[in-house]
């Protein structure tokens, strides 16, 4: 069995994989570990799967994995996960924003006894601002309104020891949000932190309509927050509304003071009906996943690998 393994989820990534193998495999030999990097190809439309490949003709520590479509980033890291076998695992991406170079502390301070060490970024080079707030308040919010110590600032870049990943494996629920199901696990964690590089090359493949996605998956999957929110918005409706009636049939009937109409009837009714509306959605995204779950179809699907 490998010391180490890397899991590289790839999607698009071309101009990337040249580079960042030279760099993996230029820290990890100076590190005197054997090793392993797992690649998992997510649907990618360019190159990306032939260069993999042309890579692993040459290379015997590489694996690759290619889906038969595109499952996303998570499910991507989480088939890599299922099948590393390394005492230790890192989860790194392909586009070189993370440095590989930062492994080597990683691993040494795993070494000190932690079983999970990630890392937090103290700046985001090649992001613009509204990336860079939307995620600063994201990690945040999530952190006030779950029971689950997530570490703000933080993405899936961390070296974990192969007993995380065990446990990970039992975690079956589809909408995969690695970032918070480690926290969960529990035992020692703790990180080192580093100034985050700009993309080397292409486009990032996390569109914005994909980032709230997967904030919906974060919040929903580790709190429920949202569905107190319904309740208390309920609940606060129906105050209203009930003063609201209170004053109605005072003004109708003691002072006489009212003018015959529809706006406040409308008013009334599209307050009452755009709560309600909205109470419906928070439950429903909550219905959409237990009926995922439930289904219980393959989280992913592989084309093609040469992981034994």
């Amino acid at each position: 069995m490998p010391d180490i393994s890397i899991v590289i989820p790839v999607y698009n990534e071309e101009k990337n994989i040249y580079k960042l193998h030279e760099r993996l495999t230029d820290i990890i030999q100076k590190m005197q570990l054997s090793y392993e990097f797992v690649f998992v190809n997510d649907g990618s439309r360019d190159n990306s799967l032939n260069l993999v490949k042309g890579l692993a003709s040459t290379d015997p520590h590489i694996r690759f994995i290619d889906f038969s479509r595109n499952f996303g980033h998570q499910v991507a890291v989480t088939a890599g996960l299922d099948h590393c076998k390394g005492d230790a695992v890192v989860i790194i991406d392909s586009d070189l924003q993370d440095p590989p170079e930062l492994i080597a502390e990683m691993y040494s301070k795993m070494k000190e006894g932690y079983e999970v060490v990630y890392a937090k970024r103290k700046s985001r080079a090649g992001e613009n601002f509204l990336k860079k707030f939307t995620a600063k308040v994201f990690y945040r919010l999530l952190a006030k309104i779950t029971s689950v110590e997530i570490p703000v600032d933080t993405g899936d870049f961390r070296i974990m020891n192969k007993k995380i990943v065990e446990v990970l494996k039992q975690m079956p629920e589809q909408q995969k949000y690695l970032r918070g199901q480690i926290p969960w696990i529990g035992f020692r964690q703790t990180y080192v932190e580093y100034d985050r590089d700009e993309r080397h090359a292409g486009e990032t493949g996390y569109t914005y309509r994909k980032m709230l996605r997967f904030a919906m998956d974060g919040i929903t999957s580790f709190s429920t927050a949202p569905l107190k929110f319904a309740t208390a918005s309920g609940f606060a409706v129906s105050f209203i509304s009930f003063i609201w009636i209170i004053y109605a049939l005072f003004a109708r009937f003691i002072i006489r003071d009212y003018v015959p109409g529809w706006t406040s009837i409308m008013i009334a009714v599209l307050f009452i009906g755009g709560v309600q509306l909205i109470c419906i959605g928070i439950i429903g995204e909550y219905i959409s996943r237990m009926s995922a779950n439930i289904r219980n179809r393959p989280l992913y699907v592989i084309r093609e690998t040469n992981v034994e």
